[in-house]
This record gives structure tokens, sequence and C-alpha cells, in this order.
């Protein structure tokens, strides 16, 4: 590394300083050598406290074009769907794609004046970013109506709602039983009809879980095709955000108002093709095609995921209703076939060995660096307690405490890699997630679209479990992401629809909805759209019961 300047007058550092480093590095440095290094980190700190008095450039909004009122912690929180409510709006939107179409927002996305929680309680105080996630300026310029933030469940970690900080969410269709997550608020405030529309957050299923078990449609988009500006993150090669609502188009209109790149995201192609962003068009012309029609998805080629019905944890009934949604498929005309992806289940694996070191530094300990990106400084402290001037790579005792069983089983992980493995096991599963994610690749070759169930079993009870019990309470989510994490690692686009009812496991006379998954080639989330439209339209999932 070279050096820019030599000034005279620099700062030099104290000689203790300089040994007080070395030693801890385990080095050893002759007195000539640690008199020129006081010198070279001294000009290195005059730079450092340069940096430091630059202004970031926040993009903060624009407060007459972006009007907020009524921010605040609603008393009635819909069962635990609400975080924080508001109203917000554009007085000159740019189009009328999503107009007067009101739109919750996963509490882990900056709104600017609004408080992000992540799931947690304040150990550091409450953060209130002054900016808007892009997601969140493009809804509110093409008409939408931001009314809230949406509860999420701990650091954004949990596949059972009970966690969050804001209260536990319950299932629409039932008190006691977990909408999943992390998406949760998003996922019941949808179904109830609070909000037309709902964006999450997606690094193991986070969107596609929640809709499969509150009864709505979640559209995991392809890695890269929306920015995820302005939102935490988990883990930079998995992190997506994506739409959630209660119809397959309004899916799309979501998803068409909030894609495309950014030019900041670096998860995302420099540029994309106009048309290729037009989901609604592509949808409503493929709709208007077929109308009438009993075959709608002739010419289609639908492969059904062999080991996504194989599983461990695979419920008879949840198989039951996505077999029966698959024979829909073929009666509407679709070439059905049976395709392998022999290591389906190891992939789940894989992706939970890659995530513990980058996971946990990058979740956990707010090490975004080596990106380019926008980077949210303002959080420091309030939100990631190892971003302060002071900062170690451990987490306090009392952030620790705060953390679900789900990320205090992350943060373990990282110690546990970080001191055993080093980067080794991080670089090996990343090149096995790219064998994955070719393996996935030749099964799409042949077929438009793979089918699977989103979540192998109902929606479980909340847990009586004591917080000291990691086990145990790590037990109950067992099976959630069997069927979703794979699609973050490879990066496809996956959308979960809604296709019946199945009993609950402890009392079979209480149904909960079921979804069936449909994973797409990169960049054709439009064929996901098309082949859940072509069911939707032909049956009215709610009418569907199976099992018992």
């Amino acid at each position: 590394m070279v050096i820019v300047s030599i000034d005279e007058n620099s700062t030099k550092l104290d000689a203790a300083e300089i040994r007080s480093l070395t030693s801890k590095a385990g080095l050893s440095l002759p007195e000539s050598a640690v008199e020129d290094w006081r010198t070279l980190l001294g000009l290195f700190e005059d730079s450092a406290q340069l940096v430091f008095k630059e202004d970031d450039g926040l993009p903060t909004p624009d407060p007459a074009r972006y009007i907020r009122t009524d921010v605040h912690v609603p008393e009635d929180n819909n069962k635990g769907g609400w975080a924080t409510r508001c109203t917000i709006k554009s007085t000159t939107p740019t189009s009328a794609l999503l107009a007067g179409r009101t739109v919750a927002i996963k509490d882990n996305i900056a709104v600017g004046g609004v408080r992000v929680t992540n799931g947690l309680p304040p150990v550091n105080g409450e953060w209130v970013p002054p900016y808007d996630a892009t997601v969140v300026t493009r809804i509110l310029d093409a008409g939408g109506i931001v009314t809230g933030k949406a509860a999420c469940e701990n650091a954004c970690m949990e596949p059972i709602s009970n966690t969050a900080y804001t209260g536990a969410v319950h299932n629409p269709h039932a008190d006691g039983y977990t909408c999943g997550g992390s998406s949760s608020g998003s996922g019941r405030l949808v179904a109830v009809g609070a909000v037309d529309m709902a964006l999450g957050a997606d690094q193991g299923g986070s969107i596609r879980i929640p809709a499969a078990l509150c009864g709505i449609v979640g559209h995991k988009p392809t890695w890269g095709l929306v920015p995820y500006t302005g939102i935490m993150g988990l883990q930079s090669v998995i992190d997506h955000t994506g739409p959630m609502a209660r119809t397959v188009r309004d899916t799309a209109l979501l998803l068409e108002a909030i894609a495309g790149p950014d030019g900041i995201d670096d998860r995302q192609p420099a540029s994309m093709a106009a048309e290729s962003l037009r989901f609604v068009e592509g949808l409503d012309k493929f709709l208007a095609t077929t109308a009438g029609s009993n075959q709608l998805l002739k010419g289609f080629k639908i492969g059904v995921l062999e080991e996504g019905f194989t599983g461990r944890q695979i419920n008879a009934n949840v198989a039951k209703a996505c077999h029966s949604a698959i024979a829909d498929l073929k009666a509407l005309g679709a070439d059905v076939v049976e395709v392998s992806v022999p290591d389906h289940e190891k992939i789940c694996l894989i992706w939970s060995c890659a995530l513990a070191l980058r996971g946990g530094r990058e979740g956990l300990l707010g090490d975004t660096t080596g990106r380019k990106q926008f980077e949210m400084t303002d959080r420091d402290v309030k939100a990631t307690p190892a971003m302060g001037p002071a900062g170690e790579a451990y987490l306090s005792q009392e952030f620790y405490d705060a953390l679900g069983c789900g990320a205090q089983n992350l943060y373990m992980r990282y110690l546990y890699v970080n001191e055993k493995y080093g980067a080794r096991l991080h670089a090996k599963s990343t090149n096995l997630l790219r064998k994955a994610t070719q393996a996935y690749d030749a099964a799409l070759a042949s077929v438009d679209v793979l089918v699977l169930p989103t979540v192998p079993i109902p929606a479980p009870a909340f847990p009586d479990v004591a917080a000291d019990r990691p086990l145990e309470r790590l037990s109950y989510g067992l099976g959630m992401v069997d069927n979703t994490a794979q699609f973050n690692s490879t990066g496809h686009p996956a959308l979960s629809v809604p296709v019946g009812f199945v009993p609950a496991v402890d009392n079979p006379d209480l149904k909960l909805p079921t979804g069936l998954q449909i994973v797409g080639k990169r960049f054709e989330d439009l064929t996901c759209f098309k082949v859940a439209a072509a069911w939707e339209q032909s049956h009215d999932w709610k009418s569907l019961i199976f099992g018992n």
C-alpha cells in the first residue's frame, strides 16, 4: 500500500501505541521501525480524521415532496402486525402504478423519520434513519402510501413469530400460531387486509415462509433484481427484498415498482432492459391471450422437484395439497415432469455453513466493508455495537441477551468458525454453492419452472419454552427453511402461492394455509408469476382443504 503524501506537520503517534498494536498482533519491531511507524500511522490518522469530517451525502428525502405524518407506536398493533404506524405519501408521484395502494414496510428497512427496530429492543438507543431505502422512495414515486412499519422477528433470524421486540405476531387464521418469519408482520397485515401489499426481506425464506403460512403470495426476486440499498442485511450474497400481496397480480405490481438498478447497490447489474421490468404488462398480456381457455399453461413445462417432497420434516397433508395443485397445473395444459437435484437437502446445510462467518460479521457485528454500496453510518452503535469507535469484534452481554435464539445461534457459530476455521469453511461453502447453482440451472434447463412445497409443515403453535433453552426453542423451527434457503444462495426467483388449507399438527380441527413454491430461471421472474396466476385464476384456494 502506497502513501499519498508526507507532511512535516502531520500527527506523530506515541511509540507506546505502536508497540501496543504490534504486540497484540504478535510482532516485534526494532526501535528504528517503531519511529517510522509513528510518522506513517500519524499520516494515516490525519487522513482518517479528514474523512470523518466530510459529509456522507446521505440521501435525505425532500420533506415537502415526501410528506410524513402521524408517526407513532400504536396501542392496537393488529395482534402484533404493526411495529410503528405512519402515513407517508408523495405530493408529486412520477407514475400511478401504485396509486392509492397502502403498503407496509418490513421493520429492517429504512424509512426516514421512523424508527427501525429490526425486531430487537433498543439496547443502545433507538435508531431513526433520516433517509429512505431505495425501494421506499420507489413506492412513494409510484403513488403508493406507506402506512407503517410491519413487525419482524428478532434480528430477522427467526421462523417462529413470537420473538419480535414489539410482541408476538399471531397467524391471521389462528391466534397462538406462527405467521412464519422473519417478515411476520408483513404476512399478517396483508392477509387480514390491513394493507394492500407489503415489503419483506428474505435471506433464507423470510418472504416465502410467512406467505405460505398466512395464505398470501410472496415473491423472492432474482438476486440483484431489486436494490437492497438502505436495508439491514444479513449477508450480501443472500440478501433479497421483495413483494407480498393477496394476489399474484398485486405482487407483480409491487415488484415492478421497486425493481431495477439504483446505481448504488453492488448486488445489481449496471443496467437492465426496461422491457424486462414490465411484469404487470407481461402478466396481463399472458392472461388476456389465454382468457376463456382451460389450457392456460399449454406450452409450459413444469418440473416437480422430487427432493422437495422427501425431506425429513415433510407433512403428508402439505404434500397432498401441493401434489393436488401440481395436478391442476397439468390439467391447465402444462407438461409436468419429475426432476431431481440429489443434493437439495445438503445444499441447505451448506447455506448454513456459508452464513456463519460472514453472517456473523455483517448481520450482527455490522462489518459490511469491502463492498461498493450505501453504508448506513448513522446506525453506529445503536444497531450494531461493533461499529462504534471503541468497537470490538464481540457483542456485549446485554446485546447478546437481547438476541433471540436464532441470532444467538448465528453468533455462537460465528465465534466457533472464526476460532476454528477462519475463512476456510466459508470459502469451501462458497465453492459448493456455486456447484449448487449449476445443479439447479441444469434442472431448469429442460423446464420452465420447478415446483415444490414452500414450507414442509403446517404453521406450528407458539412454543412455551424458557429463553435459556436454545436447543428446544430452535427445534420448533425445524423444517421451515428446508425448501427455501437453497434459492437464497443460488439467486433463483422463487414465489409462494397459497394452494389450500391443511390441519394443524396439534389440532386436526384447525385448518391453516399452505403454499406451493414456484422457482424460475434467474431474471425470469415473470414466468413464476404466469404459472402462479394461471393456477390462481382457475382455483379458489380458500375452498380447498386437505387432510382430516
